[in-house]
């Protein structure tokens, strides 16, 4: 490890306009080169907004006539996992790293990653500890959750520590069914959210938190913390993300679903599949094709709330799909050659959810 690695670079943004809470690790990983220090960022939104995972379609997932009418942007991050509510009652611990400096499996990622944050909670007098695939549970109630994703040449792993959560509001800005699933998933946050403020007969200071947690980085990763700023070049790309996030053409992607001009007619079906795994819920939209007696799964768009580390996998688990029957062994020989280290990894998601969630395709009922 080089010099310039040793130490680990600390950025204390404090608060921040809420687009910047995102786009700052982002630009920190468009500007990562091979003297870029690891680094994380410490930082809080000033205002409140809500923010969907990469894979994601906005408007099967959050109540955008909601969001309008309350003055709630809605911004698209380039990290997996689900819709959230974000505020400035959370800190983001976002680490931006070289690739050699973590495991290289991603399970193992995440757990490193949350070590720092789940002992500076037991020193708080909080009894926290690591749920795989990616959570922080205190008795059994989420305290936490991890994303990651490659960014340029740098690994990133965000996550935040909650100081207190407005589960009333996160409850309102997904989309659901009906108000009766809208009360449930409130109902749900009560009873399986926690907070310090709900733990501890004081909420600690910002600073009291972060004086801790960097004592704990120092103590897991055996490496000094240096105080730093972002540079030149990374507050220019934080800048030019700025504009790009706050953009419809990147908050509305859909990617590969956006794709006109599909012509439905004897034969050709398109179908919308979901399916809930440990790792996320994947969500299918197919074209299918009759050959005989045999269904060809035409084409196949993925969105969800998983992680996928690279982004790019789902476009590669697209076209290893592309043309093929729907047939359980074939599904699966084309998935098991992507999926692994250094290729395609799923945290949460096993070859046989693929396989589960494509043969529901044209599946009656």
């Amino acid at each position: 490890m080089t010099e310039v690695k040793k130490k680990i670079r600390i950025i204390d943004l404090g608060e921040v306009p809420a687009v910047r809470s995102q786009t700052c690790y982002h630009a920190v990983g468009y500007a990562f080169g091979p003297e870029t220090p690891d680094t994380i960022i410490l930082v809080s939104p000033a205002t409140p907004y809500v923010c969907v995972g990469f894979h994601q379609e906005v408007e099967r997932e959050v109540d955008l006539d909601y969001c309008r009418q309350v003055s709630l942007p809605v911004y698209r991050r380039e990290v997996g996992g689900g819709a959230v509510y974000l505020d400035r009652h959370q800190l983001f611990v976002q680490w931006i790293f070289h690739p050699e400096n973590l495991p290289a499996r991603l399970e193992e990622k995440f757990r490193f990653y949350v070590e720092p944050i789940i002992q500076t909670y037991k020193e708080m007098g909080i009894e926290a500890s690591f749920r795989p695939v990616n959570d922080i549970h205190v008795a059994g109630k989420k305290i936490g959750g991890t994303g990651a994703a490659q960014i340029g040449q740098a690994e990133i792993l965000v996550g935040s520590f909650m100081f207190d959560f407005d589960k009333k509001t996160m409850s309102r800005v997904l989309r659901v069914s009906s108000e009766k699933m809208r009360d449930k998933v409130f109902q749900s946050l009560e009873q399986y959210l926690i907070t310090m403020k709900e733990l501890l007969p004081q909420i600690p200071s910002r600073e009291k938190v972060m004086e801790i947690y960097l004592e704990k980085v120092r103590e897991i990763t055996g490496r000094e913390v240096e105080p730093a700023e972002m540079t030149e070049e990374e507050l220019a790309e934080a800048e030019r993300l700025d504009h790009l996030f706050q953009s419809q053409d990147w908050i509305f992607q859909k990617g590969p679903l956006r794709r006109p001009g599909v012509k439905i007619h004897d034969g050709v079906q398109v179908h919308e599949v979901d399916h809930k795994a440990p790792g996320g819920l994947i969500r299918l939209t197919a074209r299918t094709r009759t050959d005989g007696e045999t269904i060809i799964l035409d084409s196949v768009w993925i969105s969800g709330d998983f992680t996928v580390i690279p982004k790019e996998g789902v476009a590669q688990l697209e076209q290893a799909l592309a043309g093929v029957p729907i047939d359980q062994d074939i599904i699966a020989g084309r998935i098991s050659r992507l999926l692994g280290p250094g290729q395609v990894q799923c945290p949460g998601l096993e070859l046989q959810d693929w396989v589960a969630a494509i043969t529901k395709i044209g599946r009656p009922g």
